[in-house]
């Protein structure tokens, strides 16, 4: 069948051909664009003003994007194609970055480098994902599963995964995704398969405090905490699979004169799985009574205790063998790349803890000193993070 202009429609192969070279030639425009958005703040739950500046940019191309009730930025690809109910393919890259609102976000150019906090992270999976977007609505494609780009909040430190957590819902159409792939920081050749979880607590202990003199003796609150550490310092942990537990920040306490009425710490345990996790926690818990018994043992009065889950990551693994790998593998391979299997904490835990296909990778070009101020990103290979994300989704999607 010919179209009005009385020529053969172009095939699959052809159209992927053509997106492929319009995409090769966006190397310094993605670049342009991820320095543009990595200027502008986008702190943890605040991240409105550079979310607004994403939805300009996909209504500008025509995707049509839409807000949920958290703040996640949604637009299907082809338009519309949401209601169908079909099995999507999720292109997430989350908004938000590690830095608080006090943070000045500055990014310049230093020689052959961009410099400043979060030049990379997320900015360069911001970028790249509108690239490949732009590319799929210029080329009229009509793949297999239709395509959802989720634009996510909260993915950083106490944010907690809450956008794609809301993404993933009880109930939500979106638990019967094809597949789910989070872009993510730079590079080329790393596919993070395995999830790395995390369970996250403070630990807070109370007493009645009172004047570091007249009331020299009473149980106090950071004799608890620095016992806790003490003991957690010298805890065995899992080694298969590798199982960390790092004492992150401790305060309390109101004056050099006083003793505390209440100390905190807060730690953060980490994993390849979850029951390394969970006996990991009980063995924190334990730590924790021993150190009150010892307290109350010495001083005078009874001390409260809490502990607060404050951020929680599930774990879990998509095989190396799964078509989902594969793809990225093959599609890494074709750019003259040698795929590196990884584990990583990304808005991809969430997913894979369900059951769903999921892996991260990164946006191509080099970086260093991620959730520094001096985080840097280098323009190493243009526009090839750009062909690896459209070959896996014309793979993965079917187009």
């Amino acid at each position: 069948m010919r179209n009005l202009r009385g020529q053969e429609p172009l095939t699959g192969t052809e159209r992927l051909a053509r997106a492929r070279g319009w995409l090769s030639e966006q190397g310094a425009a993605a670049l342009s664009e991820q320095i543009e958005l990595g200027r502008i703040p986008a702190p943890p739950f605040r991240e409105g003003e550079r979310a607004r500046a994403i939805a300009a940019k996909l209504e500008s191309m025509g995707a049509r994007p839409e807000f949920d009730d958290v703040g996640n930025l949604l637009a299907w690809f082809p338009v519309g194609s949401g209601s169908t109910g079909s099995p999507p393919v999720i292109i997430a890259a989350h908004i938000d970055t590690v830095f608080g609102p006090e943070t000045p976000i500055e990014i310049n150019r230093i020689g052959h480098r961009w410099v400043g906090p979060g030049t990379t992270d997320n900015a360069r999976g911001l970028a790249v994902t509108l690239a490949v977007l732009r590319a799929l609505m210029r080329g009229g494609f009509e793949p297999r599963h239709p395509i959802l780009f989720a634009y996510t909040v909260g993915e950083e430190g106490r944010g907690d995964l809450r956008g794609v957590k809301h993404l993933f819902s009880d109930g939500s159409p979106l638990r019967s995704a094809t597949a789910f792939i989070a872009v993510d920081g730079a590079g080329i050749r790393r596919i993070i398969h395995h999830a790395l979880g995390s369970r996250r607590f403070r630990v807070t202990a109370r007493g009645a405090g009172g004047h570091s003199w007249t009331d020299w003796g009473r149980s106090n609150p950071a004799n608890v905490i620095g016992e806790l550490i003490h003991l957690l310092s010298d805890l065995p942990l899992p080694e298969k699979p590798r199982t960390t537990l790092t004492v992150a920040r401790l305060g309390g306490g109101t004056s050099i004169n006083a003793i505390p009425a209440e100390s905190w710490v807060e730690l953060d345990l980490r994993s390849g799985a979850d029951e390394s996790l969970r006996s990991t926690e009980r063995a924190v818990r334990d730590a924790l009574r021993v150190s009150v018994a010892a307290e109350e043992a010495r001083g005078e009065g009874s001390l409260a205790i809490d502990i607060e889950v404050i951020g929680e990551r599930p774990a879990g693994k998509l095989p190396v063998s799964h078509s989902l790998v594969q793809a990225a593998r093959e599609s890494t391979l074709s750019l003259g790349e040698e795929p590196q299997y990884a584990i990583s904490s990304t808005d991809a835990n969430v997913p894979l803890a369900l059951g769903i296909p999921a892996i991260a990778i990164g946006g191509g070009g080099r970086s260093g000193d991620t959730h520094t101020e001096n985080e840097w990103f280098e323009d190493t290979d243009g526009a090839v993070g750009l062909l690896r994300l459209l070959s896996l989704i014309a793979s993965v999607a079917g187009l």
